[in-house]
């Protein structure tokens, strides 16, 4: 029992320390940097919207006031079956602006349904994917796409932070889980390729965009078949994306249930990339970042009933479960009354995240997939 309980550890600080600390060992005595350059490609902004007629317009002239070449920039929305006045509102900026073009897809289908009808259509070289909230500081696209100067790099991705992205103090707003990310983000570029992005703002080369199905989720799926055709997947921390922190328990629950879900379904679908064959180094960072990450429930759950009757011994294992009850405890305080220092929101967004894990992983057994959702809902 005592032996399970080490190793059950063990494999815990390896998913939440062990690995983050190789990375960025190896990162630091074996670095391979990314050969950036001042360029300006041809690049189309890419932003599905459904129902998005508080945000879109924001958004929207928040792209066409980038500090970017006029010609050089152009931002096609997606309308996914909008019907509360979003596509009105785009249209009249595209009357204003010929850079801007509305696409309508009827009926809805679904983010990546959405994508997938509007890169044939976009005229840029580089592909930027904005959520329809997604404000970005007045540099951003320019600092994503100084990577591509690297030929090696086939996918970009910014950082997000919680607030307005133009000031100089919003990143310390980060949350301690996206300073750990992103922390594990700049360490994983530093050896090739990192594992995870963002989301609301990436950027790759059209010439390698492929088409998703419509129940994949675009920002796991994407990078990873970047990485199937040798390309870097990178992350650049100076490209700047403020959006607004989900502000109740429950729609971050759903939201974490509904993308760990869907990365479940994107690991099965690109599990050619765990054959250590083609690619040792990646297919190490993706079982280790993710697979065994989305997986910890389980460690966690069994650590915590090997522990009990540890602790009837008394003694180290009787002060140490002690301890776990405690850190459990704070995470229900952190339910309970939301808003508390990180003594209470760090456990709690710990256990948030790992109980959404296990009903994640719950549906993906019963082969259950997500191609709608409401934003900001889940």
């Amino acid at each position: 029992m005592e032996l399970l309980f080490w190793l059950l550890l063990a494999l815990l600080i390896y998913i939440y320390f062990g690995y983050p600390t190789l990375v960025a060992w190896m990162a630091e005595f074996k670095p391979r940097p990314v050969a950036k350059a001042e360029i300006t490609p041809k690049v189309s902004v890419l932003i599905a919207a459904f129902n998005e007629a508080d945000h879109i317009e924001e958004t929207v002239r928040n792209k066409l006031a980038q500090d970017y070449p006029n010609e050089s920039l152009e931002v096609i929305v997606i309308s996914d079956g909008s019907d509360d006045g979003t596509d009105e509102i785009v249209q009249q900026i595209s009357n204003e602006d010929a850079r801007v073009k509305l696409l309508v897809q009827s009926p809805r289908a679904g983010k990546t349904s959405a994508l997938n009808m509007a890169v044939p259509e976009a005229s840029g070289e580089l592909i930027v994917f904005s959520d329809a909230n997604s404000v970005y500081r007045h540099d951003a696209i320019r600092k994503l796409a100084a990577n591509f100067a690297d030929p090696e790099v086939g996918y970009v991705t910014g950082q997000m932070i919680y607030g307005n992205p133009e000031s100089s103090m919003t990143a310390d707003g980060c949350s301690a889980y996206m300073k750990y990310e992103n922390a594990l983000r700049r360490w994983e570029t530093g050896i090739g390729s990192v594992v995870g992005v963002d989301g609301g703002i990436d950027c790759m080369r059209k010439a390698l965009y492929q088409e998703m199905n419509a129940d994949q989720l675009p920002d796991f799926v994407q990078p990873l078949k970047v990485v199937a055709q040798e390309h870097r997947v990178v992350y650049e921390a100076d490209a700047l994306l403020g959006e607004d922190a989900l502000d109740d328990s429950g729609r971050e629950y759903r939201m974490r249930v509904r993308v760990g879900l869907r990365a479940l379904w994107g690991m099965w679908d690109m599990r050619a990339l765990f054959d250590t064959s083609n690619n040792a180094l990646f297919s190490w960072q993706l079982f280790s970042h993710k697979l065994l990450r989305y997986l910890a429930f389980i460690p966690q759950a069994l650590l915590l009933l090997v522990h009990l009757p540890l602790s009837v011994q008394g003694g180290f294992f009787g002060f140490t479960f002690i301890l776990h009850l405690a850190f459990y405890g704070l995470a229900l305080i952190g339910h309970l009354r939301p808003g508390g220092g990180a003594l209470v929101s760090i456990p709690y967004y710990f256990t948030l995240i790992n109980v959404a894990s296990a009903h994640a992983f719950l549906r993906f057994v019963k082969g259950e997939k997500v191609v709608l959702w409401k934003p900001r809902v889940g």
